[in-house]
């Protein structure tokens, strides 16, 4: 009986259906191998007898002993095949989980929908509703779908219902849109009377000036300090290009205003502006040009550094819609917050040295030395910049008193106001005067223009070369600007009370605004979050303020040039300083005790590195000490999610009792490892500790099963630790396992890649889930209780008989602490009495030897107690891939396996869970005595031989016998209580 089935269909099974040719689990051949170990188990001669000295000790990893293998044609399957699931009939289907079939019975029973009133009474009057029904009837989404598009109210004027529909249907979409501005026009027009066109073309717009006259008081103020600004004044060339640098702004915000205001972003008052971190690049980007250039050659500076701005504006505009349009807007959330802290206070840094500059009137901007140092704290330059600092220090602590909104704009509107009365009341004092001491910005030239900024475009002029050497800066710009709008827009999302912002259409809104910015010759722009929550609260949330806003400040923008030469320097260095200080204050002050050190410390280095050194190096040293910082605080968390021994975690296999308790006792030299999240070069160094710590002399370990299932991915550095890790405990004579291993999957593809995964016998086991790896652990752990009389010639396992005087050899000196467990185990489990008084029941006929041995250690009866239970017993054969029964059927039958493996699969609300039972166990057992459906499928995983009880023998054992079936109900109790603990113990370890 032993071995005439254990060789394997290799013409079957040779074949790699996988056109990528993977490699193959090492599960190949050990589900027989589990079949036949259980077999030998029923051998009662076998059990009756104690091993040989080499019994206990064939491993691979005992140089000194002979390997112990079963059959051959095990090994070759286990390299030239790969494990498939048995071929089940064609009735043979797995039950469908109780959701779908919920969905495919309501599809099928549902008529279709109607509309009419009278098929809707029908439906709703034919049967009292259940859980399944709607909540709504069919039709009310018909009619409310009807009274959507047709009951639209025509002054509606910011609806847009019509026209998605009108988008939604069929043919001719591309002439309705079309038509769709003219119609509307047309029924507006003629819908209108004289008191509706007065209402909506006078009352509703002046309603809203109050909010409009606050949002271009903040446009008048960001223009003073953001774009006088846009250009480094410092430099000579650059001097007189204030009034340019503000029409420039000005462009940008009434830009930005139409796309935003007519429909772009969902914000209907939202108000776009320049952003003030975006300064710094462009001074860089002016540097570089001139550096190139050469102050010899101003046209071509000035043409080359205009032309770069507006191509930065372009460039942000297409990364931004680019964006949108492919809905990566969630993946800017995963840049570190700390590092965008950092460039904010770098930025503050940059603010603080403008204002002085600015107010200083410095020639060359600032530098680092002690000779600027003198020209700054000269008498008649200290004062020109202290009083704005002053101003602006006064404006902070006045804000932690006052908390009116208004209060900020209204100071500084004051500030020029009083100016011009003490000018005025101050005799022999002029304006003239006041320019050329530093106190008043210089006028513009005689009769220049808003526009004027257009005629510095100048393509022949324009140095490429040195446009070139911009690019870096424009992509920090670029990269810069694009993680404030996924900060700034779910802020103001609920500062505004919207739900569901899109942060993807907003991020297609910033993209053409900023394009269009850049076709028109200017800036960058985004959506201001503090600016467009004053602008809401003071009643400009409505599109038509937005557009009023728009043309207010391009009559602003008309006038602009006029009014820069009675501007005092101080408003604008009072406006500069009063914005570092609040950044500097935000990165350094407000993230204190808040961040782990090396955080703060980062943000530290960007915000020194930004300030003293360059813009574009300080974002790169803040990427790089992020990447520090995230190597360094993972590495400190183990990717070992737990440990547990063979003791507790055991295979869903069904054994025999006596294997059972032989690998409870040898159960400590299996370690688990289960490891979690990703592997990188920083996370495996941990793993690599462990796994020497168990590889320590006095350790018994033998097998270390390495646990994937959990890892979401692994780098070469990490796949490689893998591959020191097998060399290591090769060298030990220890194997290590690996498990959870996807074929085509990630983690696979790096195995495979540094050859820890392969067909070849140097490679090493992998295993496709972790019950896999547990089942060929035991399996060599059993191997060692029968060895081959003749490996090397026989196919198949024969088990040796050999004299009781061989049992001394198992107390030979062992030559290992890990033999001496062995040894140990197999000589108590094989001295055992259970085992011992096993010989005497080899003369017994099936299935009363199956019995005593399946039930020994739950049962004190005897044979004679259980001879009378024999003829209720009935011997089935079962094919491979036959079911014997499914989920939910009635419990009619009780199993004896004697040879074979059945397969349980459980199918479960809660997920998937299957058993192998094999040779020397009991199935179905507790359904059957306790008059239960089947909670599992069971089929015939290979050629299987079983001893049943149905119900009309359990029905005669009852009433013929009843003190035997009193025993069988207290045996079952006690398997059940087994199982129980088997599987918590599996479910408990691969969950954790």
């Amino acid at each position: 009986m032993l071995g005439d089935r254990w060789l394997i269909g290799l013409d079957a099974l040779s074949t790699d259906p996988d056109p990528d040719h993977w490699p193959l689990y090492s599960s190949v051949g050990v589900r027989d191998q589990t079949a036949e170990l259980a077999s030998i188990a029923l051998d009662t001669g076998v059990l009756g007898t104690p091993p040989r000295a080499a019994v206990a000790t064939g491993f691979e990893g005992d140089q000194d002993v002979s390997p112990l293998r079963l059959s051959s044609s095990t090994i070759a399957a286990r390299n030239t095949a790969h494990p498939r699931e048995p071929s089940l009939p064609a009735s043979y289907t797995r039950s469908s989980s109780y959701l779908t079939h919920l969905i495919r019975k309501d599809q099928l029973q549902t008529p279709p929908p109607s509309v009419a009133t009278s098929d809707v009474e029908e439906e709703t009057l034919s049967g009292p509703a259940t859980e399944r029904d709607p909540l709504l009837p069919k039709y009310q989404d018909e009619l409310h779908r009807r009274a959507n598009v047709d009951e639209i109210p025509h002054d509606d004027l910011e609806s847009q219902g019509q026209r998605h529909a009108m988008f939604q249907r069929g043919g001719g979409a591309i002439k309705e849109a079309l038509r769709w501005p003219r119609d509307r026009a047309m029924r507006a027009i003629k819908g209108l009377r004289a008191r509706d066109i007065l209402r909506k073309a006078v009352v509703e717009p002046a309603k809203y000036l109050p909010s409009v006259l606050l949002g271009l008081l903040l446009n008048v103020l960001d223009g003073l300090s953001y774009g006088m600004i846009l250009f480094p004044l410092g430099e000579s060339i650059f001097s007189d290009l204030g009034p340019d640098g503000l029409s420039m702004f000005y462009v940008s915000c009434i830009v930005s205003q139409l796309v935003y205001s007519l429909g772009g972003s969902a914000f209907k008052g939202g108000i776009g502006s320049e952003m003030i971190e975006v300064v710094p690049f462009f001074h860089k980007m002016a540097f570089t040009i001139m550096a190139e250039v050469g102050t010899d050659n101003p046209k071509s500076v000035l043409a080359t550094t205009i032309l770069s701005y507006s191509i930065s504006s372009v460039l942000t505009g297409c990364v931004f819609f680019a964006l949108g349009y492919l809905k990566l807007g969630s993946l800017i959330g995963f840049f570190p917050r700390h590092i965008l802290v950092g460039c904010i206070g770098g930025v503050g840094w940059f603010l603080l040295a403008t204002a002085i500059e600015v107010c200083a009137r410095l020639d060359g901007g600032i530098s680092y030395d002690l000779d600027t140092l003198a020209i700054i704290f000269a008498p008649s330059r200290l004062v020109l910049w202290i009083v704005p600092l002053v101003l602006a220090i006064i404006l902070i602590f006045c804000q932690r008193v006052i908390k009116s909104t208004l209060f900020m704009p209204l100071y500084f509107l004051s500030i020029p106001i009083l100016f011009h009365i003490i000018v005025a009341a101050i005799p022999n004092i002029s304006i003239e005067d006041l320019r050329e001491k530093g106190w008043v910005f210089d006028a513009p030239a005689s009769g220049a223009p808003w526009w004027h900024f257009y005629t510095l475009y100048d393509f022949h002029a324009v140095d490429w070369t040195a446009l070139l050497k911009t690019v870096p800066a424009m992509f920090a710009l670029t990269f810069f600007g694009i993680l404030h709008v996924p900060i700034n827009v779910p802020a103001l999302g609920v500062s505004a009370g919207i739900d569901t912002v899109n942060v993807d259409r907003e991020l297609i809104a910033h993209g053409v605004s900023n394009a269009l910015s850049g076709f028109c010759g200017s800036i960058q722009n985004y959506l201001v979050y503090s600016n467009s929550i004053l602008f809401m609260r003071a009643g400009g949330d409505s599109r038509v303020a937005g557009v009023m806003l728009a043309i207010g400040t391009f009559a602003i923008m008309v006038a602009g040039p006029a009014v820069v030469g009675y501007i005092p320097v101080m408003v604008v260095g009072a406006l500069i300083f009063l914005l570092g200080i609040e950044l500097m204050r935000e990165a350094l002050v407000d993230t204190w005790g808040k961040l782990s050190k090396l955080e703060y410390l980062t943000i530290c280095a960007i915000v020194v590195t930004m300030g003293a050194w360059d813009f574009v190096i300080g974002i790169l040293v803040g990427v790089l000490l992020a990447c520090v910082s995230l190597v360094l605080q993972t590495s400190r968390k183990s990717p070992i999610r737990a440990t547990h021994s063979g003791v507790v975690a055991r295979s869903t296999v069904r054994r025999h009792p006596t294997q059972q308790r032989f690998l409870r006792e040898v159960g400590s030299q299996i370690e688990i490892v289960k490891l979690a999240g990703y592997m990188f070069f920083g996370t495996i160094t941990s793993v690599e500790s462990y796994v020497h710590s168990l590889l320590d002399d006095h350790r018994t370990t033998r097998f270390v099963i390495i646990d994937l299932f959990h890892v979401s991915g692994i780098d070469f550095s990490s796949a490689e630790g893998f591959t020191r890790m097998r060399r290591l405990m090769a060298a030990r004579g220890v194997e290590m396992v690996l498990s959870g291993v996807t074929r085509g999957g990630e983690i696979g593809g790096a195995l495979r890649a540094v050859g820890v995964w392969g067909d070849d016998n140097s490679s090493g086991l992998v295993f496709e889930s972790l019950n896999e790896a547990l089942e060929y652990a035991e399996n060599e752990f059993l191997k060692a209780l029968y060895t081959p009389k003749q490996p090397a010639k026989t196919a198949t396992l024969d088990v040796p008989r050999p004299p009781p005087a061989s049992i001394n050899d198992i107390s030979q000196p062992p030559s290992s602490p890990r033999r001496t467990l062995v040894q140990n185990a197999a000589q108590t489990t094989l001295r055992s009495d259970e085992v011992m008084q096993s010989t005497k029941w080899a003369s017994f006929r099936q299935p009363l030897p199956l019995i005593l041995q399946t039930f020994q250690g739950m049962t004190d009866k005897n044979e004679d107690f259980w001879f009378a239970v024999v003829p209720y017993f009935e011997r089935r054969v079962y094919e491979e891939g036959s079911v014997v029964f499914r989920r939910g059927d009635k419990s009619t039958e009780f199993f004896l396996i004697e040879e074979g493996i059945f397969r349980a699969d459980y199918d479960l609300d809660q997920g998937r869970y299957s058993e192998s039972i094999v040779a020397g166990t009991t199935c179905g057992e507790l359904p059957f005595f306790s008059n239960t459906p089947r909670t599992a499928t069971l089929f015939a995983e290979k050629f299987t031989v079983a001893w049943v009880m149905d119900e009309k023998a359990w029905k005669r054992l009852q009433s013929e016998n009843v003190e035997a079936a009193m025993e069988l109900l207290k045996i079952a109790l006690k398997l059940t209580t087994e199982r129980m603990h088997a599987i918590t113990s599996y479910v408990l370890t691969s969950a954790g």
